[in-house]
């Protein structure tokens, strides 16, 4: 009968020697996660932002109000140059998920934005708001001017 050994401290030692190399190397991949999946989340707002707006502004140029300078509204939503205002009345309002009291939604540090020409209105994830900034986690959406259509932008999370 032969008598069975098992493994000597050298070889165990080395074992966890190399385990220990590859959770060093490995690692970073995975602490990344979270940053990645809130800039996809940004991401994905300002698609929504952007096809709520067009979906706007073709209504409005059904009715005729898409070169108004003024607030102008449609179906409910307040727009300037027929693309929604920056503020709770417009692109919130075309955006399901902006409006007041969101879940996943809020503007950032408790912004307003405007229904001018030109203002602008940032939106960050709720949990995110009181550490983004309207340059840092954060998509920003500028009414139109005469000039230019609506645009979006899109800060990603570091």
């Amino acid at each position: 009968m032969k008598k069975q050994q098992g493994f000597t401290l050298i070889e165990l030692v080395v074992v966890i020697v190399i385990l220990g190399i590859l959770a060093v190397t490995a690692a970073p991949k995975f602490m990344n996660l979270q940053n990645d999946a809130r800039n996809a989340s940004l991401q994905g707002l300002k698609g929504a932002i952007q096809g709520a707006a067009g979906i706007v502004y073709g209504k409005a140029a059904i009715n005729g109000v898409e070169s108004s300078n003024t607030a102008t509204e449609v179906d409910g939503i307040k727009t300037i140059f027929g693309y929604p205002t920056a503020s709770s009345t417009g692109i919130a309002l075309a955006v399901k998920g902006l409006e007041s009291g969101s879940t996943e939604w809020a503007p950032v540090n408790g912004s307003t934005g405007g229904e001018d020409a030109g203002d602008s209105i940032s939106y960050t994830l709720k949990n995110q708001a009181d550490k983004a900034s309207d340059t840092k986690c954060s998509v920003t959406y500028t009414a139109a001017t005469s000039a230019a259509a609506a645009t979006v932008v899109v800060h990603d999370c570091e």
